[in-house]
């Protein structure tokens, strides 16, 4: 029996109202609806990081008025940008339902190995960063052979690389334990006081709304190809505006002081090549299939095994990467180079930023996000001049938040998958 409200029942009047109720619903009072259907089913993205971000900057900026100083968010992002690369590398780990607890370790041994091939044997600075990255794609590699062949926990494997790294940094560092890299070189300068022109800060600030705009329409015009519904031409332009807007006025407040940092510029980029990676390649997809179910990935054609290898090469070799930039910062290679809270931080960025422990869910934009918030906390309390004691507590709280959030996020989207 035909139903009575099937198109072919429909005049062509009330195709016409159909189609148009259709373009309304993904205008943006349609973008609200699905935000809000979202938040509600237990997709809550990186909102619960946002709003803690906002919370944290107003409360140290009513504490002390000099946290939001435009000189002080340049030296916060320069101090984000060593262990936010180490928690992109956590991303990919994560998504997959895996840990890597030794990049702590495996960033101070980079930082070693530069110190000992550049300053002490003389080896071109280049080729002592190769050096160090290759070190760290071996580690990785090596995890992933101790996990697909032996069947080694990555939580077993990594803790006991924690240890031998650690060991090997103590080792080929020797007696000393600390070597100086020249303040005038490159890389120091670079970990330091190096940062954009102004007018390069203010043109790649366009950047990210041109893109947008582009691959709308890009989007839009495929959609349009096989008589789907799309987003409108306003809406395209209205989101891409409001990001320009925020991003360029962002980098006009930083550049009342002394600028955006290169260094931070290059950890954005690599946030976006990843996300770009996860989000558009058949390796990101596969990424996610794995995390969500290994079996039904495996069964699906997926080489399950090249997946876990290329998760922990990256890992390790963006630790190692971050290591080598925390030289940079420090202008030494040191025994306590990858000690203390860099492990954790690396580890808690990630999952403050929406990445979940649970595998299948996560955003290179986590890792950005997440060592901001961290980041924002450590020197929110430095400027109070409190104990380094209450930042550690804040911060495991903070994590207990995300965890907790992330898991009912997780049930609430498995009863509506019930439902």
């Amino acid at each position: 029996m035909s139903n009575p409200m099937s198109n072919e029942n429909k005049t062509p009047l009330a195709l016409d109202r159909s189609d148009e109720r259709v373009k309304h619903s993904v205008g943006l009072a349609g973008m609200l609806s699905a935000f809000i259907a979202r938040v509600r089913s237990g997709d809550l993205g990186m909102l619960p990081v946002a709003v803690g971000l906002i919370v944290i900057s107003t409360v140290f900026s009513i504490l002390n008025p000099i946290f939001l100083a435009p000189n002080n968010l340049v030296n916060l992002l320069f101090d984000c940008a060593t262990v936010g690369i180490i928690s992109l590398g956590i991303v990919c780990v994560l998504i997959l339902g895996e840990i890597d607890l030794s990049v702590g370790s495996m960033s101070g041994l980079a930082s070693a190995i530069i110190g000992v091939l550049w300053v002490n044997t003389g080896l071109p600075l280049p080729l002592a960063i190769v050096a160090a990255l290759a070190t760290g794609a071996v580690v990785g590699a090596l995890y992933a052979l101790l996990y697909n062949r032996l069947g080694m926990p990555s939580f077993v494997a990594t803790l006991a690389g924690l240890l031998a790294l650690l060991g090997m940094q103590l080792y080929i560092l020797g007696p000393t334990g600390s070597i100086n890299l020249p303040y005038a070189s490159p890389l120091v300068r670079f970990g330091q006081i190096l940062v954009m022109p102004h007018w390069l800060s203010h043109l790649l600030a366009l950047v990210p709304g041109g893109v947008m705009i582009l691959a709308g329409l890009v989007i839009r015009a495929r959609r349009q190809k096989v008589n789907l519904s799309s987003q409108p031409l306003s809406t395209i332009v209205v989101k891409a505006v409001a990001v320009t807007v925020i991003v360029e006025a962002a980098v006009y407040y930083l550049n009342l002081g002394r600028g955006v940092p290169w260094m931070f510029g290059l950890f954005v980029a690599l946030v976006i090549a990843l996300n770009y990676a996860l989000t558009k390649t058949k390796w990101g997809r596969s990424m996610f299939a794995v995390g969500g179910n290994r079996e039904a990935a495996r069964r699906s054609g997926i080489n399950v095994r090249r997946i876990y290898t290329s998760a922990f090469m990256l890992c390790s070799t963006l630790a190692a990467l971050g290591g080598t930039l925390s030289a940079a910062r420090l202008a030494s290679s040191s025994q306590q180079a990858g000690t203390g809270d860099v492990n954790l931080n690396a580890i808690a960025a990630a999952v403050i930023g929406g990445t979940s422990l649970f595998g299948g869910r996560g955003s290179a934009y986590s890792a950005l996000l997440g060592i901001i918030v961290i980041q924002a906390i450590s020197n929110g309390l430095t400027l109070l001049n409190l104990s380094s004691s209450l930042r550690y507590m804040i911060t495991g709280a903070v994590l207990a938040i995300a965890v907790i959030v992330d898991s009912l996020a997780r049930r609430s989207r498995v009863s509506h998958g019930r439902a």
